[in-house]
């Protein structure tokens, strides 16, 4: 088993998406506003759908949210208390979501980016799980870790739900990054998140449907990076799943990355399909997490 190397990367494609450990490893496998065969339950559930990346590969929200969080906690600094990196997230949040307006978010959080008040709005949604990669890799511990995990969901995911889910999945990275097996990641998330991880991905595939809840996310995704063999099976799984298939990778792959690692042709496509400013903030976390 070869543990990955701190990244942060925003991936795409047309069909599913996945986290690049460190900060954006956003696979979104789905095209922006335009069709999106497995995000909305329109293709088949399987693991062999075809190559990962087409030519029409574009990021997604999970790609933007994710590079924004990570360089809000940069900007906050590594020690910074709440009150800062609160602020620089938010501030950073609002700032890419508006730069990149059409990039497939729901409706409550294109509110919430118009707003100049800083004010959450009770959110139970994936979106605070899909964004967090980049608390799983910047911090020491895995008290730090859950603590700046529940600050980025606060901001506007304050439901506890939101906040479970975000906590979790930074979590699992941070556990996957140095060096736990995945029977003790999985036994740490049930411990202490509650969630229940005894379906496999045949019992949940059935009856999964396109659902924007963590309850309903996280532990499918977490499930997928369990039974994954390696990094593009990972991604696989939790494509197969249908539903929301653009977070349900960003989640899944940003534990992968950090317990395999990733192969360096898909971060070269990923990176290649990036908005310039989005590869700076890549290229500084790559620094930053050395």
């Amino acid at each position: 088993m070869e543990h990955g190397k701190k990244r942060l990367i925003a991936i795409t494609r047309n069909e599913a998406k996945r986290t690049e450990g460190g900060q954006s490893n956003d696979w979104s496998n789905s095209w922006r506003y335009r069709w999106k065969p497995y995000e909305f339950d329109r293709g088949e559930k399987i693991k062999d759908f075809g190559p990962l990346f087409i030519d029409e590969s574009e990021y997604t929200d999970d790609s933007v949210m994710t590079i924004a969080v990570a360089d809000g906690l940069m900007k906050a600094g590594i020690d910074a208390d709440v009150d800062t990196i609160r602020h620089e997230v938010i501030k950073a949040m609002k700032t890419w979501g508006r730069r990149y307006p059409g990039a497939g978010y729901g409706g409550r959080f294109i509110w919430w980016l118009q707003l100049n008040d800083e004010s959450p709005y009770g959110s139970w949604g994936n979106g605070s799980a899909m964004r967090v990669s980049s608390a799983g890799w910047l911090y020491d511990t895995i008290e730090r870790t859950r603590e700046v995990a529940r600050i980025t969901a606060e901001v506007t995911h304050n439901h506890p739900e939101g906040i479970k889910g975000a906590e979790a999945t930074a979590s699992a990275i941070f556990l996957a990054r140095t060096g736990k097996l995945k029977d003790e990641i999985k036994k740490y998330i049930i411990d202490e998140f509650g969630y229940d991880l005894s379906r496999t991905l045949d019992d949940i595939r059935p009856s999964y449907r396109h659902v924007e809840s963590c309850q309903e996310t996280v532990p499918e995704a977490i499930t997928a990076f369990i039974e994954g063999t390696e990094f593009e099976d990972v991604v696989r799984c939790a494509v197969s799943l249908g539903g929301d298939c653009d977070t349900l990778t960003c989640i899944s792959a940003g534990i992968a990355e950090a317990f395999y690692g990733i192969p360096e042709n898909y971060k070269d496509e990923t990176l290649a399909r990036i908005e310039p400013d989005m590869r700076a903030v890549y290229e500084q976390f790559m620094m930053l997490s050395k």
